[in-house]
């Protein structure tokens, strides 16, 4: 883990600092993939939230004759928690690097930091890349890449005949694409993420005369959607093609809450350690500030029991497409 990092001299080419704090929440679904699509719920007052889902469905039974005895069933319910965890980062500089500045150097690191917060987000959601331990109870140790594949919503392109078979389709012997394997746990994709090499991919997909499947009219700006749903092609790296072409849900499944939005800091009279507790930056001695950047959010997938999945292990809201 870097405990080392600094902004230099030459990192900085020209900038001037300014406190300040709590802009970055407004730009983070931005920049994170997994917040524009997934469901935002009220604010969190304490460190954990609890939802309770249905996890036993009723049971109804036709009476025989008049006289007929009536069955009695049983609704129950499960709690699911949302644990709010600390994202935080601290990037220190020199006073001297600061003060030979003729801009705002605070200005131009904030748009750094939120694309940072969003990519760490997205990475711990989709894959458990460093995903907080709470959360691998909330959303699955591995992420919902992981969970689906646990699941059996995992599919592979080589398997079919092309794109569109694999993702909207069917093969011959009625093997399901990924959509199918979604709505067969009774849900239904409001989204897609895709790697940026699936647009070329798609836009290669045609019907038996050579037009093209995914674009209609040549005038228009392309529109990229599944049966009516959005595919959306990050930049910021949150998709990993080796691991995942293609990522469907329904989104509003995946809900999460913010327990303190991001606040800024500037320390000047600091210690800076690694791991093993040694000072790397010594703020007031060495002539140094260092801008401290800290929020906590929580995630979950509650994934309630349906009349279609009732087994909750076979039971997704995601479904993935791999090469």
């Amino acid at each position: 883990m870097p405990f080392n990092s600094i902004i230099s001299r030459t990192d900085a080419a020209a900038l001037i600092p300014e406190d300040s704090s709590r802009e970055i929440l407004k730009s983070l679904p931005e920049t994170s993939i997994v917040m524009q699509l997934a469901r935002r719920l009220t604010d969190m007052g304490t460190a954990q939230r609890r939802l309770p889902i249905m996890n036993a469905l009723a049971t109804a039974y036709f009476v025989t004759g008049d006289t007929g005895l009536k069955q009695t069933s049983e609704i129950s319910w499960a709690n699911k928690y949302i644990d709010a965890e600390e994202l935080a980062v601290i990037v220190p500089i020199s006073e001297a690097v600061l003060d030979d500045n003729a801009f705002d150097i605070w200005a131009e690191v904030r748009p750094a930091l939120i694309e940072a917060f969003g990519v760490a987000i997205d990475q711990a959601v989709l894959y458990g890349t460093n995903i907080p331990a709470s959360w691998t109870t909330n959303l699955g140790a591995a992420g919902l890449v992981a969970l689906s594949t646990a699941a059996g919503n995992t599919v592979s392109a080589a398997a079919y005949t092309d794109l569109y078979e694999a993702l909207l389709g069917e093969t011959a012997a009625g093997v399901s694409g990924s959509l199918g394997l979604l709505e067969a746990d009774g849900y239904m994709a409001t989204g897609h993420v895709a790697d940026t090499t699936m647009k070329r991919k798609l836009r290669n997909v045609r019907d038996a005369d050579g037009n093209p499947i995914f674009r209609t009219n040549m005038q228009d700006s392309t529109r990229y959607d599944l049966d009516g749903a959005p595919i959306m092609f990050p930049t910021n790296g949150a998709i990993v093609a080796a691991t995942a072409l293609v990522v469907s849900g329904q989104w509003n499944q995946l809900v999460y809450a913010m327990r303190q939005d991001i606040t800024y800091k500037v320390l000047d009279q600091a210690v800076i350690t690694d791991g093993a507790g040694n000072i790397i930056y010594n703020l007031a001695q060495q002539d140094m500030v260092a801008l401290r950047a800290v929020m906590r959010l929580g995630f979950a997938l509650p994934n309630p029991i349906n009349r279609m999945q009732q087994v909750a292990a076979s039971r997704a809201p995601f479904a993935v497409l791999t090469a």
